[in-house]
């Protein structure tokens, strides 16, 4: 019988080594317009995020947005958006990516507080439908099809 692995790579899938942190979350390294960071995997987010003190670190170009974000416990926070960026996780690629900009403190403050290293965003569900996610929970991959 065929592996769940051999299945997907087998479709064209890319596998993504996931990292579980001490709160729980999976951690995934990416990389935006050639800068790499370190982000939640969280398939509860419909958009995926940027810090808002990260724009310049990403080459992001920041527009005003009327989308009001919400999540972790705050609600109703301005952001902004970039439209065209370059997303690389492992060696699945996608162009004119857009992001979501918005202050991260309270991500960052809540993973602070339990020992957890702070993050740069959250890839979100947009990205996971587009690469057609399969997350293989027990062996902590992500799979992303090309």
């Amino acid at each position: 019988m065929q592996t769940l692995q051999e299945f997907l790579l087998e479709k064209g899938y890319t596998k993504i080594k996931l990292h579980l942190t001490k709160t729980n979350h999976f951690e995934i390294r990416a990389t935006i317009n050639g800068v790499r960071g370190v982000f939640i995997l969280d398939t509860g987010a419909s958009s995926s995020c940027v810090g808002l003190d990260s724009v310049e670190t990403f080459k992001l170009d920041a527009k005003d947005s009327d989308i009001k974000a919400a999540g972790a416990g705050a609600t109703d926070m301005l952001t902004q958006i970039a439209k065209t960026n370059s997303l690389k996780i492992g060696k699945w690629k996608k162009e004119k990516v857009a992001l979501i900009l918005f202050n991260l403190t309270h991500v960052n403050t809540a993973l602070i507080n339990h020992n957890s290293t702070p993050v740069d965003g959250i890839i979100g569900a947009d990205i996971l439908k587009k690469g057609s996610a399969v997350i293989d929970y027990e062996k902590k991959y992500l799979y992303l099809k090309n």
